[in-house]
């Protein structure tokens, strides 16, 4: 059968269109090989746009697909589909990108730029002649759910699974469920126990019959991929193995505990907020003139990020005092305040006509504590506004630290090959097309794990994380891309650089036998893992593995239309 092209050439309104000559691309793309159609759109992705392809394909007799438009990661699913409900198989299709591969960079050249545009049309049509249809891969999904983390976000996603007839594995290092917040009194802006909030989650949690809890427990090892996982736990010097479908890290963070910062830990009176909450619960007496410090730890060289909630976190807690104390003098030191949305700022109001003392400090003259007898009594501060340095009297120090990535999440990265960002916390594949997820597939994210959060963000995160989590174990199966590596073992060497640069852990040791009868191992891709990156096609020193969809002779061909 010949080989009948058609071309879509997106404006994408003035992002391609206003740089690049499209009609005169779309003129030139009619002229070369193997086109029996081309055609320009004010917006390819468009209902508009997405019925022309579609009608096109079947008027004109159309077995290949190029869409000239912005960028494959957010589009070129939806141009494959729409190939499919044409009758067209969707791997016959080639997306060419003109927004940041062409115009965004020549915004200042605009014929070169046209130029430009011709070049990767003509290549990508070169391309697409030589695909091959392809069928998607299934595999089928264990219908469990491992949710590492037992705090907010672990509670709420398990409940969420388990409510929907899901097993659930909940693993927790410590020996209750719960996490940080167990550790506080009150939570803001309401000012109730924390135990209203969570107890409740901890007893449906525990007695649940879709729930297995394990505490004093540690993930040692995970393998396998989305729909048939294989995690070892250690519990009691005893290893467990279970086999589940997806996961969730739901691990939180840990408070900062600032030594050597402000007086802590030579001041039994210089504290952190947390500490404080252990210490006092709500009982406040001889509490009367009482200094905060923010931002201890914090958006500095060392840790450059602000903790979000730590602002909020002291206020509540010189509200709570001054509500048992109207008499006390509560004062914060601070950098700025940090109130996001009405209801803390209403809250943070409600402590300033409490009269709270919000001093300005500057990071450069921090706070100075002195006293004797391992008990602080004074803290000297330059006040911003004043432009002088002001002494105040204590009882009580309290430092506002802010969280800090957990202890284990080096050691998960390794064992699970999910990526830590610079700050020490996992980072998402992407925070708007892809939250809560991982790059590996049926890994899933929520909660202080990911970032600094509040309850809220976490419990939501809970229910996110849950719910993705959820949709592989409802279909049953899940759906790979077909564009996967492949080894030729005859060719294979073995030398391992294939299963040590793979980011996705995609590839592992097989034994083969060879048309000589002889056996050995060689490098085995599993494609149900293998995202299709390339990475061991392009290190592969004997020319083994093969990317389909970008085959030597594919690539070769369109750097020879150049």
């Amino acid at each position: 059968m010949s080989v009948r092209t058609g071309v879509f050439i997106c404006h994408c309104g003035t992002n391609i269109g206003g740089i690049v000559n499209v009609p005169e691309v779309v003129e030139y793309a009619r002229t070369l090989p193997n086109v029996a159609f081309t055609e320009g759109n004010l917006y390819t992705c468009s209902e508009d746009g997405l019925s022309s392809i579609r009608k096109n394909i079947k008027e004109h007799d159309l077995n290949r697909v190029v869409v000239a438009s912005c960028t494959p990661r957010t589009h070129e699913i939806l141009f494959r589909q729409n190939c499919e409900l044409a009758g067209l198989n969707k791997y016959l299709f080639e997306f060419v990108n003109l927004r940041e591969h062409c115009s965004w960079v020549h915004m200042d050249a605009h014929d070169d730029a046209t130029l430009k545009a011709k070049d990767l049309v003509r290549m990508g049509i070169a391309k697409v002649s030589l695909l091959t249809p392809q069928e998607d891969l299934s595999t089928d999904v264990i219908r469990a759910c491992l949710i590492i983390g037992g705090g907010i976000s672990g509670l709420s996603a398990s409940l969420t699974l388990a409510n929907q007839g899901y097993h659930v594995a909940l693993i927790e290092k410590n020996d209750r469920l719960g996490g940080l917040l167990k550790d506080i009194n009150r939570v803001f802006p309401s000012n109730e126990p924390s135990s209203h909030l969570l107890d409740p989650l901890i007893n449906s949690s525990s007695k649940h019959q879709n729930i297995d809890v394990y505490l004093e427990a540690e993930l040692t090892d995970v393998k396998g991929f989305i729909g048939d996982f294989t995690v070892t736990l250690s519990q009691d010097s005893k290893t467990k193995e279970l086999k589940v479908g997806t996961i969730i890290v739901s691990t939180g963070a840990q408070e900062l505990k600032p030594a050597g910062s402000f007086g802590y830990d030579r001041f039994d009176n210089v504290m952190t907020q947390l500490e404080f909450e252990q210490r006092f619960k709500s009982d406040f007496d001889g509490l009367n003139r009482v200094v905060m410090i923010n931002c201890v730890g914090a958006r500095m060289e060392e840790r450059k990020y602000c903790g979000r909630f730590c602002c909020i976190t002291g206020i509540k807690n010189a509200v709570l005092l001054k509500e048992a104390n109207p008499g006390a003098e509560i004062s914060i030191l601070q950098r700025d305040i940090m109130a996001c949305g009405k209801v803390f700022e209403d809250y943070y109001r409600t402590a300033l006509e409490m009269g709270i003392r919000f001093i300005r400090y500057n990071v450069d003259r921090p706070p100075d504590i002195t006293g004797s007898d391992n008990v602080a009594d004074k803290v000297r501060v330059y006040h911003e506004l004043m432009g002088r340095d002001i002494e105040i009297d204590v009882d009580a120090v309290l430092l506002t630290t802010p969280l800090i990535p957990g202890e284990d999440n080096q050691q998960l990265s390794r064992i699970m090959k999910i990526p830590v960002g610079n700050d020490g916390y996992f980072l998402e594949a992407h925070q708007k097309l892809r939250p809560v997820e991982f790059p590996s597939d049926g890994i899933f994210l929520a909660g202080c794990a990911r970032y600094p959060t509040d309850i809220s963000e976490c419990i939501s995160q809970g229910y996110a994380a849950a719910t993705k989590a959820a949709i592989p174990m409802a279909r049953g199966l899940v759906i790979t891309d077909a564009f996967t590596c492949e080894v030729d073992p005859s060719r294979c060497s073995a030398c391992g650089r294939c299963v040590e640069i793979c980011p996705f852990g995609a590839i592992d040791w097989a034994d083969w036998r060879d048309m000589k009868g002889e056996t050995g191992s060689v490098a085995m891709v599993n494609p149900t893992e293998c995202k299709g990156c390339g990475l061991c096609s392009s290190s592969c020193l004997s020319s083994a593995i093969t990317l389909k969809g970008f085959t030597d002779e594919e690539i070769l061909a369109m750097v020879n239309t150049v």
